[in-house]
């Protein structure tokens, strides 16, 4: 393949299923990869300059962070599930329609999200009884996020665009480049100017506002595949009800996670600054284990979404048998990886051993549930490159909320005792376990008898 091809549109209707499907996720592993280390970058540079209380502070914000920035997070997978399939019609003025409703989207949904994280951060931080000792470093950080957040939303946006149009090799090129810079100016900012928790926030907001660029000005360059003018950009009432009513159950989806996140999150908090930190430390690696998984959801769903636009459906039940036996194949073996070198994961972060033994206790129970989650990405890919989002958002629903919580709190109670008097914290990895493993089979079910398929010929068609 040549240099040019490979940062262009791709047609997944086309050749081999295991082929387009691989194509797509290996840039976009990648790129996961780099926007995980956005945070991660934070939650290492604060943890040894800092110490471990900045480390609590980093990551005592992320479930705030998570929730308010859902709004752009369901824009973004209405975009890509939309773009595929009016790319994959061969509709050029609906592809032209729906990339300009989609940047305008972003510019909305980016105002909507600063003006409502600066008002709600300090009130939620409360609300959690976030321990004193890092309540103004976890405000800090949450106020320059959310003063720079313009740029992450038209990265998610934007990126979304180009993925919808089979090229996950150019956001993949300009996020890495991006993820240098953040990586650069974090040390800069903490370790030279001494700016802190604050350094390391904006050096994340400077890093995202880049790639955003970077897309945007791709975008610019692909008149071949679709027009863009400024009568593309003016909202038509049926393109964006449809962007928003596709996104908008992903969004939904996030929003619930996040609120179940802030929900254990307050337990976590009554256990303790350690607990908080090492809480960080396992979704820092949880993180990186998704990405797999996240990546072949996602180019199961733009996949899914070529080929329901062009009217290919064996090409869908083939891709979910070639694309499900990738998924779990890396599913065991970044289990196995975390199983053998988790402590070496750890220690990145801290030095304290008592954090890296608490830590390798947690990931031991939470490991095997990865395979699951494969499983649920699969699934839930295709269903939403068909236009059903709603379906992944009831799963995710009873798994956060009417699973993992409860499950949680119970356990936590039942595991009370003088060195733990509000629970062990083994109770918080328990209740990611059993939620995952069940996400698993009702996804399966889903699969099986859901809506998906009655939308192939209807309103994801349109």
């Amino acid at each position: 393949m040549k240099l040019k091809e490979l940062f262009s549109a791709h047609d997944m209707t086309v050749g081999p299923p295991w082929k387009r499907i691989m194509e797509f996720t290996v840039p976009m592993l990648i790129g996961n990869l780099a926007q995980q280390l956005y945070n991660t970058a934070d939650s290492i540079v604060v943890g040894h300059y800092v110490g471990d209380n900045a480390l609590a502070a980093v990551g005592s914000a992320a479930p705030i962070l998570n929730l308010l920035i859902a709004l752009f997070v369901g824009v973004s997978t209405g975009a890509g599930i939309v773009i595929s399939q009016n790319y994959g019609s061969g509709k050029r003025d609906k592809l032209s329609e729906s990339i300009g409703n989609c940047v305008t989207l972003a510019a909305i949904s980016a105002a909507v999200t600063m003006v409502i994280g600066l008002a709600v951060t300090t009130p939620m931080l409360k609300l959690l009884d976030t321990p004193a000792s890092i309540i103004d470093w976890a405000g800090s950080y949450l106020h320059i996020i959310f003063w720079g957040v313009a740029g992450g939303a038209f990265y998610n946006i934007l990126s979304g665009i180009l993925r919808g149009l089979g090229d996950s090799v150019s956001a993949l090129a300009f996020l890495l480049l991006s993820t240098v810079l953040n990586i650069g100016m974090d040390i800069w900012f903490v370790a030279g100017f001494k700016m802190g928790v604050a350094g390391v926030a904006l050096a994340t907001v400077l890093a995202q506002g880049i790639s955003a660029v970077m897309c945007f000005l791709k975008l610019l360059r692909m008149q071949d595949v679709f027009d863009f003018t400024l009568d593309s950009l003016r909202l038509r009432r049926d393109c964006a009800l449809r962007i928003v009513r596709i996104g908008v159950p992903t969004g939904i989806t996030q929003a619930i996670m996040s609120v179940a996140m802030l929900v254990v999150q307050s337990l976590t908090n009554s256990m303790g600054e350690v607990v908080i930190a090492c809480n960080v430390i396992i979704m820092r690696v949880d993180g990186f284990a998704m990405l797999p998984n996240m990546s072949f959801g996602q180019a199961m769903s733009v996949y899914t979404g070529q080929n329901v636009g062009a009217r290919k459906m064996d090409r869908v039940s083939e891709g979910l048998k070639q694309g499900g036996l990738m998924a779990v194949g890396f599913a065991c073996a970044i289990t196995a990886c975390l199983l053998l070198f988790g402590k070496y994961l750890f220690a990145l972060f801290t030095d304290t051993p008592e954090l890296i033994e608490l830590a390798c206790r947690m990931m031991r129970i939470m490991a095997a549930g990865y395979i699951t989650i494969a499983v649920t990405q699969v699934l839930g890919g295709i269903m939403r490159g068909a236009g059903d989002t709603v379906t992944p958002m009831w799963i995710s629903l009873i798994t956060t909320i009417v699973l993992r919580v409860p499950i949680a709190y119970v356990l936590a109670w039942l595991t009370r005792c003088p060195e733990w008097p509000n629970g062990r914290p083994e109770a918080l990895s328990f209740s990611l376990l059993v939620p995952w493993v069940l996400g698993a089979v009702f996804s399966a079910i889903a699969y099986r008898h859901g809506k998906w398929r009655k939308l192939i010929t209807s309103e994801a068609l349109q």
